[in-house]
């Protein structure tokens, strides 16, 4: 029994991991097209693309870790939780899907009317990718209604004023660190620019961080518990704390010009803090209010045979993905593009 709880234990980490890494990979790149609109002129769009143009692609490989990970290592936990969200897991794949396409099209674009189809297509699927994960992401906090071991609940069950609230503030969370990133990246007028759209989403990310932590408690009395109940209190206190504190060194950052990589930094830390409130307010349950990590758990042998495989290639994908990073780190040449 011990052996099949820590190898459960492995897996949800795993894929708390794998998720947080897409979050914070893909979501400067969704940031990226969100700000689009806010750049009009053709040459800043392209050095805006240029920004992620080596590294972009490789980012959706912890999607597909994450989601493939959970059907196989938590299958019960797969068969509830995504009838519950077919919806918005579709929307958010083919957002992705014209996202892509529109990325390497808009290059080819010969005329102007279609290039500006495919700038369409990339701030659309930016947009809705953004909003369907956050969407997603309510639409598990608030509960899954389940009767035996399938989904009980209806077709729009996930469309909730808790669920759009979250997916809004999943956009302003991603433009914020779209913005960062370019910050970091760029240098001159747009620069000037970026910084200034950075501090307007900031205050977007903070304010949709403060309305779903205070609305996330009333969902139900489990959450309110592990927040707010002792000695529970004592572990859960510093993560507000920290993210309070977070918030504020931010703030002073994005007000020094000088200081180009701690906003993005910075940035990471508070989507760390943030995905840590989720951690404490869902465990140790993978459905929440309803099935716990063990009981949705595959067998233990089957768990075995593909954490092995598990454990062999993440360190692989964190190679190259970092190795891809660094090869292309620093500030980029307006003069020089990778397409």
């Amino acid at each position: 029994m011990f052996y099949s709880i820590d190898l459960t234990v492995a897996w949800a980490l795993l894929l708390a991991f794998s998720v947080f890494v897409y979050v914070v990979l893909d979501g400067f790149d969704l940031g990226i097209g969100i700000l689009y609109p806010f750049f009009r002129e053709k040459e800043d769009r392209d050095i805006m693309m240029n920004s992620v143009a080596p590294v972009w692609d490789g980012n959706e490989t912890w999607l597909v870790l994450g989601g493939g990970g959970l059907f196989a290592a938590f299958p019960l936990a797969y068969a509830i939780i995504m009838p519950a969200v077919y919806p918005a897991i579709i929307a958010m794949l083919l957002a992705l899907i014209f996202r892509g396409v529109a990325f390497e099209y808009r290059w080819r674009a010969t005329s102007r009317l279609s290039k500006r189809a495919w700038d369409a297509a990339f701030i659309g699927g930016s947009v809705t990718a953004a909003l369907a994960q956050g969407i997603i992401l309510g639409a598990f906090l608030q509960g899954i209604e389940v009767e035996g071991r399938a989904y009980a609940g209806g077709w729009w069950d996930w469309l909730t004023p808790f669920s759009v609230l979250c997916g809004v503030s999943v956009v302003a969370g991603y433009a914020f660190l779209g913005a960062c990133w370019l910050n970091m990246k760029l240098e001159g007028e747009i620069q000037h620019r970026v910084r200034v759209m950075a501090r307007v989403f900031f205050f977007a990310t903070i304010i949709g961080i403060f309305a779903v932590s205070l609305a996330t408690p009333f969902l139900g009395a489990g959450y309110a518990a592990r927040w707010f109940g002792w000695p529970q209190l004592a572990l859960t206190a510093p993560v507000p704390i920290l993210i309070a504190g977070i918030a504020l060194l931010l703030l002073r950052t994005l007000f020094h010009p000088e200081r180009d990589r701690l906003p993005f930094i910075l940035g990471l830390v508070l989507f760390a803090l943030c995905f840590l409130g989720l951690g404490i307010s869902i465990w140790p349950l993978a459905v929440p209010q309803q099935i716990t990590l063990w009981e949705a758990a595959a067998p233990a042998k089957s768990q075995l045979f593909m954490f092995v495989g598990a454990i062999v290639l993440v360190p692989i994908i964190l190679a190259y993905t970092g190795y891809a990073y660094w090869v292309f780190r620093g500030k980029l040449d307006p003069e020089k593009g990778y397409h």
